[in-house]
């Protein structure tokens, strides 16, 4: 079967958000409530086994500062917390503070240049999704993208597969046509589950993941093309 469609996931993938952009924006928030929280790199890391980020606020607040979650008005606070860091992550993208990763821009024209389809499965909020795409590609690249699934339009999140699946329904397309781009076990689990073949390009943070059943894992700094993106996909249909 040919390659019809390539469907990225967002975070880690495109671009490294989670390190550059979604932690200091929350770190940046925290100081703003007056919150004496700080998560540096490396501590940001482990606090992505839990998905989403309000979920992540409150996962913190359990495991590392039960005084703060006793507040009688927790939970408003760490929706303002998030409301502010949503507004400081959209800045970070405006000021171009969040680059996508090395070749993957390339790897997106020359995509829709030979005339392939072009998806998202993201569990980020579509401003999110579409802020990032427009501050490194210009302000009509979603239109580039034929679907944009993104947690906007799934009630669970990856690994749940609930996001391939939709955006399989508005591309009409089988899943062999297709090639999923993830960066961790979760997705990956994710993209698999709707039946998509994948390749995983990893991140400083799911180096040492699982990634059994992928079709490739390449390292941060290896280069992904279309051809390789292609051959693959080939072995993928033929296994």
């Amino acid at each position: 079967m040919a390659l019809r469609a390539l469907i990225f996931d967002v975070d880690g993938t495109l671009a490294n958000t989670e390190r550059d952009g979604h932690r200091p924006a929350f770190n940046a928030a925290f100081a703003e409530v007056g919150l004496p929280w700080h998560w540096d790199e490396a501590f940001y890391g482990k606090l992505l086994v839990t998905c989403g980020g309000f979920e992540r606020l409150r996962y913190y607040a359990e495991n590392f500062d039960p005084t703060t979650l006793a507040r009688p008005d927790f939970d408003e606070l760490m929706h303002r917390v998030h409301d502010i860091k949503s507004r400081n992550y959209q800045r970070l993208l405006a000021a171009g503070a969040i680059p996508l990763r090395a070749d993957i821009g390339q790897l997106i024209c020359d995509a829709r240049t030979e005339g392939m389809r072009l998806a998202i499965a993201s569990s980020s909020k579509l401003d999110n999704v579409v802020g990032l795409l427009r501050a490194n590609l210009g302000p009509n690249v979603d239109s580039w993208f034929d679907v944009i699934a993104s947690g906007d339009v799934a009630a669970a999140k990856k690994p749940s597969p609930e996001l391939y699946q939709w955006a399989l329904q508005q591309l009409r397309l089988p899943p062999r046509d297709c090639l999923a781009v993830e960066d961790s076990e979760r997705g990956l689990a994710a993209s698999l589950a709707a039946g998509i073949p994948t390749v995983i390009t990893v991140s400083d943070y799911t180096i040492n993941e699982n990634f059994d059943g992928a079709r490739m894992v390449l390292a941060e700094a290896e280069r992904v093309s279309l051809d390789k993106l292609r051959l693959w996909h080939a072995t993928a249909s033929t296994s």
